[in-house]
């Protein structure tokens, strides 16, 4: 085991995995587009988000890591 690694990764600052939502309107269409991704495909779940200005990052997450989603609404 590489102690060096070990070591960085204890003294690194924690990750927070999910950030409250603020803004209900980016809320509404994120849920949309996974109902899209359900009812169509994730293509179009992509190009529905991508045309509400939804975070690539955000659209990656929600449609391609389903586990990484929040539980409950904010």
């Amino acid at each position: 085991m590489n102690v060096s690694l070990v070591h960085s990764l204890e003294s690194a600052p924690p990750v927070t995995l999910f950030h409250p939502r603020h803004d209900d309107a980016c809320s509404a269409v994120v849920d949309r587009g996974i109902l899209v991704q359900s009812s169509f495909n994730t293509v179009c779940a992509i190009e529905y988000m991508k045309s509400h200005n939804v975070d690539p990052k955000v659209i990656e997450r929600v449609l391609l890591h389903p586990d990484q989603r929040r539980k409950a609404p904010h």
